[in-house]
């Protein structure tokens, strides 16, 4: 199953102030609409993002996405949103399922996704929402009539639909209509309602950007904690930190053994209660033999951006007797910071013995223990 997220980006924006489209705005440092395009690029489940874009503000995107994982071109967008949604389906060409997301919602989270995939087994398309809560009236300067709050929601983006019907509903659409879902039921497509998030607010003016970034520094910090061991094998080289090292002896594992990468791992998973190595990738599966390690380490990545949180640092120390670590400690550094897309001076890589105490001591084996920090 492929599944594109579409991610539109056409308009003007301006009724945030300050000059720029609110997708390429400031938010923590960074642009809205890398936001968007991080936490979707880091869903398992989604294998390719594209973002449809005014072409006068491409240098805009650019600088935009300059930080984050490469995605698919942008496409040019239409004058109006049914339009650019449109521009962007065309340009996808084919896949089994599209998210349709604004960019200027940067809170994504991972359930939120999960839920509207889950929701297309038995559905043309699916969105999240929330109820209505508060009281509703209508009036004009005065209140006159109660409305009913039974049923009715508030939809959010992204929405997912199956790709193939909802290509075919908008080529056919009536001009006008501002959401995919109202679209997809005028062509016949059931859409159905799933949770949607607080959080995945919608920024529109000044003061929601005022809220977002309330939300941005009040996140908190978690730890995670990892550590691993394996043993010698006969051979000429370790993997430590992602580094092949010249060595009179290899590791012995399923992957390449990176006792370094995998405690790392660990730690990531662990900040963010996602279980350990072994979950996400079964020692016994062929599938990884002989893998390296970089990829064990950037799927964790990727499940702490997807869960809405950003590495801070991470720091690594290698136990053992031999080979000498100084000498590569700063290639080590850099290999982290590259898998972690992350400053090198957030990697801390160390190494010490135990005095020749235990098996690490008796030269028959190396353990790492690794530390890492998330804010979410």
């Amino acid at each position: 199953m492929k599944t594109v997220a579409l991610i539109v980006a056409a308009g003007s924006g301006l009724r945030a102030g300050e000059g720029l489209p609110k997708q390429y705005r400031s938010l923590g440092a960074r642009a809205v609409l890398s936001h968007s395009v991080e936490r979707l690029s880091a869903h398992p489940d989604v294998d390719e993002v594209r973002v449809v874009i005014n072409p006068a503000h491409r240098d805009f995107y650019d600088t935009a996405i300059a930080d984050v994982e490469p995605i698919g071109d942008p496409v040019d967008g239409a004058d109006t949103r049914q339009g650019s949604v449109l521009a962007g389906l065309e340009a996808i060409g084919e896949a089994d399922i599209v998210l349709i997301h604004d960019a200027a919602r940067p809170f994504i989270g991972k359930d939120v996704v999960d839920r509207l995939i889950a929701a297309l087994a038995g559905n043309g398309g699916a969105v999240p929402a929330l109820p209505v809560v508060d009281s509703l009236r209508r009036g004009n300067g005065t209140i006159s009539d109660e409305v009913s709050r039974v049923d009715l929601h508030r939809v959010q983006t992204p929405q997912a639909f199956r790709f193939a019907p909802l290509l075919a509903a908008h080529r056919h659409a009536a001009p006008g209509a501002t959401d995919d879902a109202e679209i997809a039921r005028a062509a016949g497509l059931a859409v159905a309602l799933v949770a949607g998030d607080e959080g995945l607010f919608k920024l529109t003016h000044a003061q929601d950007f005022e809220r977002a970034e309330r939300l941005m520094g009040n996140r908190g910090f978690r730890t995670g904690f990892g550590y691993d061991v394996h043993r010698f094998a006969a051979g000429e080289s370790v993997c430590l930190c992602g580094i092949n090292v010249p060595h009179s002896r290899s590791l012995a594992g399923h992957s390449d053994a990176d006792v370094g990468l995998h405690a790392l791992t660990d730690a990531l998973l662990g900040a963010i209660g996602a279980g350990d190595i072994g979950d996400h990738f079964p020692p016994g599966d062929p599938e990884w033999k002989g893998a390296a390690s970089g990829r064990f380490l950037r799927h964790a990545a990727d499940l702490v951006t997807a869960s809405g949180g950003s590495i801070e640092n991470v720091d690594v120390t290698l136990i053992c007797e031999a080979p000498r670590i100084g000498p590569h400690r700063q290639a080590m550094r850099e290999r982290v910071a590259e898998i972690l897309r992350l400053p090198v001076d957030r990697v801390s890589v160390k190494a010490t013995t135990t005095e020749k105490l235990g098996f690490t001591g008796r030269r028959e084996g190396i353990a790492a223990q690794a530390v890492a920090a998330i804010r979410r």
